[in-house]
């Protein structure tokens, strides 16, 4: 039976979540002169622009009746600090994982929110754009449709033309994981240097008994590479 892995990109395959949430961070205290946490950036990874900055604004705590124009401009101003200063590498392991899945002809996605233009620069930088099968990107679905809404999942299966069953995501962060959940498919969560706790900040309990949470958790990307292949090549 055919099947597919399907990554998100930040934190799973390459190591930017730093470089997104430190340009975030920036963004905003240049354009409004206020500070967030950037555990929220963490928290929120897969919302797409200008939702992003209206959720930070939201669990921050951040009124002052600010107007899209503004909201806007911080979303456009992250992307243009996140360019400059980013320097990311492929997660430890990621390469390997990759390898070892085209060795069964598994077929491999990516889904982010990320333009694919900025996609493909940083895979190419690191892995290889070429070694993936498709890439789904913010581009690819409607706006306002990125996670946890389950379409960008849903498109990915489309273009793999594969049932949920025959897929699993492999996530890093809560938006991710429950976009996953609404797609209806099996999902696994690499931690690799979030700060997130997977005990608060996941909602895992709402769909999984605890010995189903512990085996779907893995420490980092390197550790979940004999889950996957097995999954996807037995």
């Amino acid at each position: 039976m055919k099947k597919g892995v399907i990554f998100d990109m930040d934190g799973v395959l390459i190591d930017s979540m730093p470089f997104h949430a430190e340009a975030m961070r920036i963004a905003v205290k240049e354009v409004i002169n206020r500070d967030i946490n950037k555990r929220t950036v963490y928290l929120l990874e897969g919302l797409p622009g200008s939702n992003l900055v209206k959720e930070i604004f939201r669990r921050e705590k951040i009124e002052g009746g600010f107007d899209d124009k503004t909201i806007r401009a911080i979303s456009k101003r992250k992307t243009e600090i996140f360019k400059k200063i980013q320097k990311s590498k492929a997660i430890k392991g990621a390469k390997e994982l990759i390898e070892e899945l085209k060795a069964c002809k598994c077929l491999k996605a990516v889904v982010s929110g990320s333009s694919k233009e900025e996609i493909e620069s940083i895979l190419d930088e690191n892995i290889g754009s070429s070694a993936f099968d498709f890439i789904i990107s913010g581009d690819d679905v409607s706006e306002g449709k990125g996670k946890p809404d389950p379409a960008p999942f849903q498109t990915a299966l489309d273009r793999m033309n594969l049932e949920p069953s025959q897929a699993i995501v492999v996530e890093n962060s809560p938006l991710g994981v429950e976009a996953a959940h609404n797609a209806r498919i099996p999902f696994i969560v690499t931690l690799n240097n979030t700060p997130l706790d997977t005990q608060i900040d996941f909602d895992f309990h709402l769909w999984l008994d605890k010995g189903e949470q512990e085996s779907r958790i893995f420490e980092n990307t390197k550790s979940a590479v004999a889950f996957l292949k097995h999954w996807c090549c037995t």
